[in-house]
């Protein structure tokens, strides 16, 4: 059972999102906030696996609930649900460590996905957004190639052990702690001390980051 709480301004985007939800047995909404600060005070008392939330909502917003959230409950997942898809609010999300972005136009069955996924370990994008990000890791690759940049991207890299980077190469590649179990042959707890010490040693936040970080350093 995958336990999430919504957390949404409006009330009726809300009820939308937990009808659909409500649809599959194996997911179980166990709260709703119409703010972050509202899901932050929920979360002392209801300890939930994924987490839906817009960007935009009164009091504490979605990207700096993200962030609140993250440095508290390491183990909870959150996925924005939002109409915004620019560039301030995606960048700022995926750095506090948000494990999946996606635009409220997506399918229902895109989100149910997306939230086995992120409960699995892995993490998603809406497409677009994915564009996005892609656009901007090439950008800042062509940058940082005439910099220091690169310099330090390769410093942080020659930290990893091989397995490490067998890892963060399978994490890039959108792969589950379980897929990545069954590809290296190891517990998922052990990948999952591997991720935690691979994102300390980059300096990271999140697996989004480490697979923009990968892509970034041009390892295949």
């Amino acid at each position: 059972m995958i336990n999430v709480i919504i957390a949404d301004d409006q009330k009726i985007v809300r009820e939308g999102i937990k009808m659909i939800l409500s649809l599959y047995d194996e997911i179980n909404v166990i709260g709703e906030a119409e703010n972050g600060e509202e899901l932050i005070n929920l979360l002392q008392n209801f300890m939930a696996d994924v987490i839906l939330m817009d960007v935009r909502m009164p009091i504490i917003d979605g990207v700096e609930a993200t962030k609140i959230i993250k440095e508290r409950y390491i183990h909870t997942k959150v996925i924005i649900l939002t109409t915004f898809n620019e560039d301030e609010y995606i960048f700022k999300a995926i750095k506090n460590g948000a494990d999946g972005y996606l635009l409220k136009d997506v399918g229902s069955e895109f989100i149910i996905n997306a939230i086995r996924s992120v409960y699995n370990g892995a993490m998603l994008l809406d497409p677009e957004v994915t564009v996005k990000v892609v656009k901007a890791f090439n950008s800042i690759t062509n940058e940082s190639k005439n910099s220091n940049e690169f310099d330090n991207i390769n410093n942080k890299l020659n930290s990893l052990t091989p397995r490490e980077i067998d890892v963060a190469k399978l994490v890039a590649q959108g792969k589950s702690n379980k897929d990545i179990c069954r590809s290296l042959f190891l517990t998922e707890g052990t990948v999952k001390n591997y991720v935690t010490r691979i994102l300390g040693k980059l300096e990271l936040n999140s697996r989004t980051e480490l697979a923009v970080f990968i892509n970034q350093a041009g390892i295949d």
